[in-house]
């Protein structure tokens, strides 16, 4: 199965989380595509200090980059309305569930709720943030 990975994933592993390690190294042991996007590598280049940033970038480096395309735009923007979500936080979760569904793909991530409105597959790991 391929996968999306959400901001929580990259974060939490420059910031030396042993459950996103132990996802990341599940996820590179099986078979399928580990992906990112323009809004997670923003994301999680936004923060951190000088460490932090190039575990981030280490990790990006890495996974295949895709950005959305105006379907796949379009599919978030509908699904994002169908689900009611219309604060601007929820945008980007929007966005990455809509380029999840595009490449038939999961959504791993450490804060599953954020995409429980979205038709989406979500692997979750670690407590989700309140």
């Amino acid at each position: 199965m391929s996968s999306v990975l959400d901001t929580t994933v990259i974060i939490d592993y420059a910031n030396g989380s042993d459950d996103a390690r132990k996802m990341l190294e599940r996820l590179f042991a099986e078979p399928g595509e580990l992906y990112t996007c323009d809004i997670v590598s923003c994301e999680a280049l936004s923060g951190g200090g000088p460490i932090e940033r190039r575990a981030v970038v280490a990790l990006l480096d890495v996974l295949e980059y895709v950005a959305i395309d105006p379907d796949g735009a379009r599919m978030a923007g509908n699904m994002r309305r169908a689900a009611g979500r219309t604060s601007p936080r929820t945008l980007g979760d929007a966005l990455i569930a809509g380029l999840a569904a595009r490449l038939d793909a999961a959504v791993v991530t450490r804060n599953p709720a954020d995409f429980a409105a979205y038709d989406v597959q979500v692997i979750s790991y670690g407590s989700p943030v309140e």
